[in-house]
């Protein structure tokens, strides 16, 4: 296959590809947002790794 044809297929393929990744494109949200999230995720990863932990935990004692 010559250079060219092989380049313009290409480019054919990756515009069509780029079209349809519109459609599943999600929404954008801000940046306050995204954190949020990321430290709920890893918040929540955290407190199942503490349950596997065979350290004993420290009793509360009011004053």
């Amino acid at each position: 296959m010559h250079a060219d044809v092989h380049h313009l297929l290409h480019a054919v393929a990756s515009a069509e590809l780029r079209s349809r990744a519109v459609e599943f494109r999600l929404p954008r949200t801000s940046l306050r947002t995204r954190v949020g999230w990321t430290l709920v995720e890893v918040g929540l990863r955290l407190t199942a790794q503490g349950r596997d932990a065979a350290a004993p935990r420290a009793a509360f004692h009011p004053a």
